[in-house]
C-alpha cells in the first residue's frame, strides 16, 4: 500500500485503472476534466485506451459498444455532459451492459455554474433518461472513498451486468487529500458467455434492447425489475455516526454528509443526542438504515445542495412516522457545520445544555 497526496479526479482515474479498466471514453468537461487528463497520461502505459470523443453523446454509445465485447470500461463528465450521455445510459441498462459513469456534479440548472452540487440527485437515482431502468448510484465523501467506490464500481457492475454511477461533485473532485493506494483483490470471475466478438465467435450473439412484440416488451422489463429487487435487498449501503441513542438526525450524502459530521460532535458537545446517517448507495437508497429510529427520533433534517431531492426518499422510509425537514444551500455554496446546527436548534427549538 502506497500513501500519497491526490486531487479527487485523478484517484478516481488511479483507481479505475488498478480495477482493470483499459478502455476509457469521454469529453473534458469542467469539473471532471482531470479524470480524463489522468487517464490519458497514465492508461496507455498500462496497455489501455483513451478516446477523447467528440461529444458526450457518442462517448456513451462507444462505452456500450466497449463493455458489449466484455470490457471494462468507463466514462466521465460533469452534470450537463452527463444530460447528454442519458439515451446512452437507458440504452446500456437495457442491454445489461456493465460500465461505470463518473458525474461530478456541478450546479445547475442549464449551464450553471463550476461549484459543487447535489442537484442531480433525481436524475441519478430516478433514471434520468426513458424508460423503466436504475442505476446503481455510489456517493463517496472523501479521497478514500472515491478510491475504493471507484474499484466497487467495476464488480458491482459485472456482478449485475449493470451500468454503476459514481456521483461525486466539484468539491471531491478538486480537493487534494491524502489516499491510501490499496491493491485490489483478483478480479471476481463473472460470466461472460453473453459478450460478441465480431467475427471471431462461432456462435451468433445478439447485445440489444428492443423488443420485437409486447409480449417480449414485458418479459423483459419483468426480467429487469427482478434484478433490480435483488439489488435493492442485497446492496443497500449506509453509515451510522452516533446514532444509537439519537433523538434527532441529519441525513445527508457526499460532501454535505461530511459536514454534517462535524455538526453532530458540536452538537454533542453541547449535549444534544444528535446522529448522521450518510447514505452510501443512493440507489438502492438505504432504507433500511432508519428502521431502529422509526419509533425513537423526534425530527430528521436533511442536509442538501439543492431545493431538496434526496428529502422525498427520506420521508418515504420513515412511513411519515415523524417530522422530516430540508436545510439547503444552492449554486455552488457549502453549508458551514456552525449553520447547520443553529437550523436544526431553530427548527426543533432544541437549546443545548452540557
Amino acid at each position: 500500500m502506497e500513501r500519497v497526496l491526490m486531487k479527487g479526479n485523478e484517484v478516481i482515474g488511479e483507481a479505475a485503472i488498478r480495477s482493470g479498466c483499459r478502455l476509457f471514453f469521454g469529453y473534458p468537461i469542467t469539473p471532471s476534466t482531470e479524470v480524463v487528463e489522468y487517464l490519458s497520461k497514465h492508461l496507455p502505459q498500462k496497455g489501455g485506451t483513451v478516446l477523447q470523443a467528440e461529444d458526450e453523446i457518442a462517448a456513451i454509445n462507444m462505452c456500450y459498444g466497449a463493455a458489449a465485447t466484455g470490457s471494462r470500461v468507463m466514462t466521465a463528465s460533469s452534470s450537463p455532459g452527463i444530460s447528454l450521455k442519458q439515451e446512452g445510459i437507458s440504452y446500456s441498462a437495457a442491454a445489461e451492459l456493465p460500465m461505470v459513469i463518473v458525474n461530478v456534479n456541478r450546479c445547475g440548472p442549464g449551464l450553471g455554474g463550476l461549484g459543487p452540487a447535489q442537484s442531480d440527485y433525481f436524475q441519478s437515482t430516478k433514471g434520468g433518461g426513458h424508460g423503466d431502468y436504475r442505476l446503481i448510484v455510489l456517493a463517496p465523501s472523501k479521497a478514500q472513498e472515491l478510491y475504493d467506490f471507484t474499484m466497487e464500481a467495476f464488480d458491482l457492475a459485472d456482478k449485475y451486468r449493470n451500468p454503476v454511477l459514481i456521483l461525486s461533485d466539484g468539491f471531491l473532485g478538486q480537493t487534494m487529500e491524502p489516499v491510501i493506494l490499496k491493491e485490489r483483490p483478483e478480479v471476481p470471475k463473472v460470466d461472460r458467455s453473453w459478450t460478441v466478438g465480431g467475427c471471431k465467435d462461432r456462435e451468433k450473439r445478439i447485445v440489444a434492447s428492443y423488443s420485437l412484440t409486447n409480449e417480449i416488451g414485458e418479459i423483459n422489463n419483468q426480467r429487469w425489475e427482478a434484478k433490480y429487487k435483488i439489488i435493492q435487498q442485497k446492496e443497500q449501503r449506509w453509515e451510522s455516526f452516533y446514532t444509537e441513542d439519537a433523538e434527532y438526525l441529519l441525513v445527508s450524502y457526499g460532501t454535505t454528509g461530511r459536514i454534517c459530521k462535524s455538526t453532530v460532535l458540536n452538537a454533542r458537545e453541547k449535549g444534544i443526542k444528535l446522529g448522521l446517517i450518510r447514505p452510501i448507495t443512493l440507489w438502492p437508497f438505504p432504507d433500511n438504515a432508519f428502521l431502529p429510529h422509526k419509533n425513537k427520533v423526534k425530527g430528521i433534517i436533511t442536509v442538501e445542495l439543492n431545493t431538496g431531492q434526496m428529502i422525498e426518499d427520506v420521508k418515504l422510509a420513515v412511513a411519515c412516522k415523524m417530522p422530516v425537514h430540508l436545510y439547503r444551500r444552492q449554486g455552488g455554496m457549502l453549508p458551514t457545520e456552525h449553520e447547520i446546527l443553529d437550523y436544526f436548534q431553530d427548527t426543533f427549538d432544541v437549546s443545548g445544555e452540557v
